[in-house]
């Protein structure tokens, strides 16, 4: 049974992977064509919209803009889209295989919403999908025609649902499915928006109709907004790796004052490269933003671990506090790992504990037994360094304890 773990880690691992790997890739192509469109030299006379000469790797590329298409359509287009939507279905699996199937450790927060596993689940996926429909209403509503109203009404939604978030999920959790419900609505946007546009015009063409404009101005509008979207997209991804961001009551609120940084940061960068300045006024507002962010992530939280005590232990919680061994590997946690991962943590420059994982009490051993496991007992990753020089015949202890449990 213990084996199901290793291989449930590394399935996690191969998935989280993939998401890495295709994100990256929609990523650098939205940012070059962004930067490509911004930056295309459009004072050359000809039936191109703009043009522009580049090098790299020892090659020289000359490209051409046409608004609707060239007189003659090629035989072979190249489409960008499974990039988006390969990011968005690793990012849903790996979703489904962290918070769901372990809601009871990563999604559910019993302080806030005493939610069972379904309920949480049933939450965290209908969210994802209201926020599209919602998003898609806005935009094809007559605020399609005021885009600076509508991107001022998409960061309240914003808001709204980072504060929703953090009532209802653990704070890392929270983070994780704002950036989840923003990369649905980008996603969706390629996939119901932008491609569909793309094929109407390039079917009218070669039917040798002339395409409406329109389509191609709806898909501008969407394309900018993930281009605004993407930075912070990012942040919320990588935050569960920062208790300073997601660990705080304050969580919340940083978030919307991460998606103003995104903003401030692509606006310089999509000025520079339409020749339109450099707005370096926008870095100033970054590094205030940044500072607010900062601050408001200083303010103690996590409670007291009399508060936790109080609580009592989830049935899962119970299996693994009463299995064989559990008292001598509480006893090696607590000390050998706590005085790091504490509400009040004691080690010398750690102020928040790591990934925001408490390791206090026996209902804190035993609703983190799996990491436990896998980190200190089948690797040697925690402690850093083992520098609280865990001997071996502990961390065998550890191991001998979780497969008890699990049976």
């Amino acid at each position: 049974m213990y084996d199901l773990a290793i291989l449930w880690e590394w399935m996690a691992f191969a998935v989280r992977w993939t998401h890495v790997i295709t994100a990256i890739a929609w990523i650098g192509s939205s940012f070059y064509f962004i930067a490509l469109d911004l930056g295309l030299n459009r004072n050359i006379p000809g039936p191109a919209d703009g043009e522009e000469w580049q090098v790299h790797g020892g090659g020289f590329y000359h490209i051409q803009k046409y608004l609707v298409a060239p007189a003659a359509m090629p035989e072979h287009l190249t489409w960008f889209k499974w990039e988006s939507y390969w990011t968005w279905l690793s990012g849903a699996a790996l979703l489904m295989i962290v918070y769901w199937a372990g809601a009871n450790l990563y999604l559910i927060d019993p302080a806030k919403a005493d939610l069972s596993v379904w309920q949480a689940v049933a939450i965290s996926a209908l969210s994802l999908a209201v926020g599209w429909v919602v998003y898609d209403a806005l935009c094809k509503s007559p605020l399609g025609e005021r885009p600076t109203v509508l991107m001022l009404l998409l960061f309240v939604i914003l808001t709204a649902m980072s504060w929703g978030y953090h009532e209802v999920f653990t704070g890392r959790a929270a983070m994780l499915h704002l950036g989840a419900f923003t990369a649905t609505i980008m996603t969706a946007n390629v996939a119901h928006v932008i491609m569909p546009n793309q094929r109407i015009v390039v079917a009218d063409l070669k039917a040798g109709r002339k395409p409406d404009p329109k389509y191609g101005k709806i898909a501008k509008l969407r394309s900018t907004h993930n281009n605004y979207l993407t930075l912070p997209v990012i942040f919320l991804m990588l935050s569960n790796h920062y208790p300073l961001a997601f660990a705080t009551p304050y969580a919340w609120i940083i978030a919307p004052l991460v998606f103003l940084t995104g903003v401030s940061i692509r606006h310089y960068f999509n000025s520079m490269h339409a020749r339109k300045g450099k707005p370096t006024w926008t870095w100033a507002v970054t590094v205030v933003l940044f500072l607010v962010i900062a601050w408001l992530s200083s303010v103690p939280f996590g409670g007291t671990v009399e508060e936790a005590e109080a609580r009592g232990l989830t049935p899962v919680e119970q299996r693994f506090a009463g299995a064989e061994g559990f008292d001598a590997a509480y006893d090696i946690v607590t000390g050998r790992c706590s005085m790091c991962h504490a509400r009040k943590p004691v080690w010398p420059g750690i102020r928040w504990a790591p990934k925001g994982v408490y390791l206090e009490t026996e209902g804190d051993v035993a609703a983190h037994a799996r990491q436990i496991y896998l980190q200190a007992a089948v690797s040697h990753a925690m402690p850093p360094a083992n520098v609280t020089e865990i001997p071996q015949g502990d961390r065998d202890a550890l191991a001998s304890w979780f497969r008890a449990a699990e049976g």
